[in-house]
């Protein structure tokens, strides 16, 4: 179109000007032919561009999907039928080309993160240095370091063990609850996050279930931490919830000694003397009760491995979350009483827990195998014995490292556990099966304690307090706050 509003053509007969307006007005019919034309592109166009939206929209509710909402590769669910929340998880891998059993267990924990329920790393920062971490070098070998065969951990030994992700136990002595137990609880979840930010490329912070699969692909160690004593938040609920909003992903619901709320295992034991030592309470007060419910509320595991078995059978009725037993064996194998017998065992597959193999050899081997001297077959023992019993989906690895004295010959430390998975391929075991073992259960746990504290996201936090003369016995470590 021309600055005159002409229109330029041509046809067989040559070329002409005329006016576009006389054209608008002598040829209706044409005009409203190239109007509909216009219209019908226009219409063609926006269904288009609203079609594009639409798959948009699609594939990204689909990655959404993928990334917080995809099924476990089992499915997320226990035996028992309960499911865990939502999120990614990684394939069976297939380590069929193996040489060895070495081989083929390394594969399988290349391919999945072994995660240990627990490891008192932390507590050898306080013994032999004070708590300091920058004043010691993770990266090496700290058996030297610290002139002592009890450490059983560091970098190098980690790498080597391929551990995939650890429970750092934040641990306090007895002796110090009613005292300063919650002040010395926080100088060792300090020490966890010291160290764990001083080597950013060998550690990763860790919350939730996904996060441990996402540090594993970064080829990081995923660190969280567990509130090893039910002592350490003194009787209340205050303490119990910024533990976990500090990070704490479990607690111990006792040592080896009573809380004012629940009973620890040193009770069941034959020799156990009321008199000289604290009175039973039959497993769980109704207080006791209410810190498992307040733990299941805000996403903590209830962890079992150090309370009597009444504490056990009390949790396990009322618990709504699946619990963990974070470092205990099978009391069937060697029947101390930090371990589980089989009737809880089976209580425990019905609530969907997990029950994380202990290392430490007086545990291991006892009666009916007294006189033997512990070994890694031995700890496999047990693990294929809870496996038999309730089930693969319920047997992990807690091992205990540098929290004893004693270990059996072939898993001195953390380097040792490619051996272990060794011993279990030449049982037999199959990939899928040692992956769940390695740290699918775990996951599979954590997220159903993920998406319980969901469920339960609309009721009201706990908030009794026990009488101070419960709570508090020793008067002269705590404010009496009805005369504050």
């Amino acid at each position: 179109m021309d600055e005159n509003e002409c229109v330029a053509y041509s046809n067989s007969s040559g070329s002409a000007t005329v006016n576009s307006r006389t054209i608008l007005f002598e040829d209706k019919s044409k005009s409203k032919m190239q109007t509909r034309v216009v219209y019908g592109a226009l219409f063609v166009l926006i269904v288009a561009v609203l079609a594009l939206v639409i798959a948009l929209a699609v594939v990204a509710t689909q990655n959404k999907d993928t990334t917080s909402g995809g099924a476990d590769v089992d499915g997320g669910s226990s035996s028992s039928g309960q499911t865990g929340s939502e999120g990614t998880d990684l394939p069976v891998v297939d380590c069929s080309y193996a040489a060895s059993n070495l081989d083929k267990a390394k594969c399988v924990l290349d391919s999945y993160p072994l995660v240990d329920g627990h490891n008192d790393l932390p507590y050898r920062y306080r013994r032999y240095s004070n708590t300091a971490v920058y004043t010691v070098d993770l990266t090496s070998d700290l058996r030297k370091t610290w002139n002592t065969n009890l450490s059983h951990t560091d970098i190098p030994r980690l790498r080597k063990g391929k551990l995939g992700a650890q429970f750092w136990a934040c641990y306090v002595p007895c002796k110090s609850q009613y005292k300063d137990a919650v002040l010395l609880s926080l100088e060792q979840l300090d020490v966890i996050k010291k160290y764990v930010t001083r080597y950013p490329d060998t550690f990763q912070w860790v919350t939730t279930a996904q996060g441990i699969l996402d540090a594993f692909k970064m080829g990081k160690i995923g660190s969280l931490v567990g509130l090893e004593g039910g002592h350490s938040i003194d009787s209340s609920f205050g303490s119990l919830r910024m533990f976990y909003d500090l990070g704490v992903r479990y607690m111990t619901v006792t040592h080896s000694c009573n809380t004012p709320w629940a009973d620890n295992w040193r009770q069941d034991a034959p020799d156990y003397n009321e008199t000289a030592d604290e009175k039973p309470l039959g497993g769980l007060t109704d207080f006791g009760k209410q810190v498992i419910l307040e733990m299941n509320r805000i996403g903590m595991l209830v962890d079992l491995a150090h309370v009597a078995k009444a504490t056990m059978v009390s949790t396990l009725a009322i618990a709504r979350a699946p619990v963990i037993y974070s470092h205990s064996s099978a009391f069937a194998l060697c029947n101390h009483y930090r371990n589980v017998q089989d009737d809880v065992l089976k209580l425990t597959k019905t609530n969907g827990g997990l029950v994380m193999v202990n290392f430490y050899d007086k545990y291991v081997t006892c009666y009916p195998m007294n006189g033997t001297e512990s070994t890694l077959a031995h700890v496999a023992d047990h693990i294929d014995y809870i496996k038999n019993l309730i089930g693969v989906d319920h047997v992990g690895i807690g091992a205990d490292y540098d929290g004893v004295p004693s270990l059996p010959v072939g898993l001195e430390d953390v380097s040792t556990y490619p051996a272990l998975f060794a011993e279990l391929v030449r049982r037999g075991w199959n990939e899928a099966d040692l992956q769940k073992l390695a740290g699918r259960n775990l996951i599979r746990v954590l997220r159903q304690a993920e998406k319980v504290k969901a469920e339960m996201s609309h009721e009201a936090p706990h908030e009794d307090m026990l009488p101070f003369e419960v709570a508090a016995p020793e008067e002269v470590c705590h404010t009496r706050l009805d005369t504050w």
